[in-house]
């Protein structure tokens, strides 16, 4: 099945709906939003991320600067920097990949 399949077959799904789990050193994550959905503002200090459109549109703000992803879009965000994406339509799927994380550090 293709990303852009498993996108659509996530429709009225929110969040992280596949992950890449065949690497140790690699994270792919394919993150799906209804209208006005997304991930708040935050800072990771721990990866660089690519993030690739797939379906719908919306866009990731970085550093407070939005940049559009749609189907075949591609935006680097770097580490340390203030980040954040919201959908602008029904279907939005987009893909990130990133070097793989340790364990979460709660209370950090």
């Amino acid at each position: 099945m293709s990303i852009g399949e498993l996108a659509a077959s996530a429709q009225g799904r929110a969040g992280v709906v596949w992950t890449l789990e065949a690497s140790i050193e690699l994270n792919a994550n394919l993150v799906c939003f209804g209208m006005g959905g997304g991930v708040g503002e935050h800072v990771n200090d721990e990866v660089e991320v690519i993030i690739v459109g797939i379906a719908g549109s919306g866009f990731v703000r970085v550093d407070g600067e939005e940049h559009p992803v749609s189907n075949g879009t591609l935006t680097f965000v770097p580490r340390g920097v203030r980040r954040a994406t919201r959908s602008l339509s029904e279907d939005f799927a987009y893909l990130t990949v990133h070097r793989r994380r340790g364990p979460p550090q709660i209370g950090r």
